[in-house]
This record gives C-alpha cells, structure tokens and sequence, in this order.
C-alpha cells in the first residue's frame, strides 16, 4: 500500500495508545467516565490553554522549520539524490538524536520536582528549593554535553558503514559531510534538549515559543542562501544555524529571563523585601 498503508498503520498505533492509556487512567481511577466529557471551569481551562498556545506556536516553528528543510532539499536536484542523502543524514543523526531528545523529558519531570522544598518525616532533613533545581540543572546540562559529545563521536565511528543505507555511490558521497556535521551538532542537542527540558519543566511556555519561533526565522534565513552554495551540506549547516539559535535561547533562560536565572531570583527578592 506505500505511503498510504503507513499513513493508516501510524493512525493505527495512535488509536491502540490512546486506547491504552484512557484504559490506565481508568483503572487508575485518575479520570472517570462522568467527568470525561463535563467542561471544566474557566479558572482551571485557562492557565492550559495559555501554556498550550505557547507549546502550539513552538509546534508550529518545527513542523514550519522541516517543511522548509524538506523544500530546500528536494529543490536541489531533479534525480533524488540530495533527497535519499539527506535521509542518510537523518538517519545518522537518530542514532544519537533519539536518546538526548529522552533527556528533554528527564529535566521536564526532575526540575519542578526538585524546586519544591520537601521535609522528610522520618529524619527532618530538608530538600529541594530553588538553589536544589539550579544545581540539578548544571549537572543535567554537564551531562548533555558530555552525553552529546560521546553520542556525536560514535556516529562519526559509524560512518564507514554508511554504504550499507544505500548501493548507489553518488548517495554515499552526498550523505558524507551532512553525516559529519549531524554528528557534530550532537554537541549542542545534548544541551538544547535538556535546555528545552528546563523551560517546560519551569511553565517558561512562552519564552520557549519564541526562541524556537526564532530559530525558525535564523534557519528560513540560512536556507535562502546556504544550500545554493553548498548543496544538501548547506542544508545541514541551516540546522546548525538553527540549533545554535535554540542554545542562544536555551543561555538567555537560565542566565537572564527564566525564573532559576540569578537575575530573576534576585529581582523576586527584591521585590518581596520593597514595602508596597
């Protein structure tokens, strides 16, 4: 069925995972029948639909910054060749790619939990707060660095295999830098992800739109003028353009405008001691 049989098989495993996760849930007893379709009140719906407009507008800027890329990449060539090396490319940088993406998650679920001061009732001990996140968040960046750097390294080990992806020659060597720098930009998702992870995790739902609304702008930019000049390698550079624009992003956050920023954890100082 080609494209189609895998347009119903991924509709398919959407269903079967709804499916299973309503079926938790009420097992759970976490959501009742009775209440499923009830419409909540405007106090609760409105802080999720302002955090949800924000994540939308970043949704929009990927789903916008691919159809680009995939624009720029079948505007190459006539023959499919940029087209089945830029797929190479993606390949190569999914084998790395996949697991840094899982710690965006990790920093999601560890930071508004560690910025919750907590008491333990057996020994008193306190934990957690605000200098708590910050400290989980140095070393969750430490380890994004590092955990990128090893993952890009052993994508560039793999790349003498790359012939396997395909049997044309031409393929191979288009996909050869491309492979190289999705390799390199490893470096920087590591920290990216778990950045990104860190603005969900602190509500900075807004702040995460615009950055990647940006980096949307920075790479629409580089694609206009990178790939006439370099091929599917300029392509591969817009990502890098696009990605350092995301870590540009991800610096400011946790150094200026995010609520664990010195900057901001000061000024709430601030104005709790100002007499109003």
């Amino acid at each position: 069925m080609g494209v189609q049989g895998a347009a119903i098989a991924t509709v398919i495993a959407e269903v079967l995972s709804a499916g299973s996760f309503l079926a938790l849930l009420l097992k759970s007893k976490m959501i009742r029948w009775s209440k499923i379709f009830r419409l909540p009140s405007w106090s609760k719906l409105q802080p999720l639909l302002r955090g949800g407009a924000a994540l939308q507008l970043r949704n929009l800027a990927m789903n916008f910054t691919f159809l680009a890329v995939a624009r720029a990449t079948q505007s190459i060539d006539s023959t499919g060749v940029a087209a089945a090396a830029h797929s190479i490319a993606i390949q190569v940088f999914q084998v790395g790619g996949i697991v840094l993406l899982a710690l965006s998650t990790v920093a999601q679920t560890l930071i508004p939990n560690e910025m919750i001061v907590k008491t333990d009732p057996v020994t008193g001990l306190v934990s957690g707060g605000i200098e708590s996140a910050r400290g989980t968040v140095r070393r969750l960046m430490s380890w994004g660095f590092l955990l990128g750097t090893f993952l890009g390294g052993l994508q560039i080990a793999l790349l003498p295999v790359i012939h396997r992806f395909s049997p044309l020659v031409e393929v191979q060597k288009a996909a050869l830098i491309p492979s190289y720098i999705a390799s390199v930009l490893q470096i920087i998702n590591g920290m990216v992800f778990i950045g990104e992870g860190v603005m969900v995790g602190t509500g900075s739902f807004l702040q995460l739109g615009i950055y990647t609304s940006v980096a949307t702008v920075g790479i629409t930019m580089a694609l206009a003028v990178l790939p006439a000049r370099f091929g599917l390698t300029g392509v591969w550079l817009s990502f890098g353009v696009f990605n350092a624009l995301r870590l540009l992003g991800v610096v400011l956050h946790q150094t200026k405008l995010g609520p664990l920023s010195k900057r901001m954890i000061l000024k709430k100082q601030e104005a709790q001691i100002t007499p109003s």
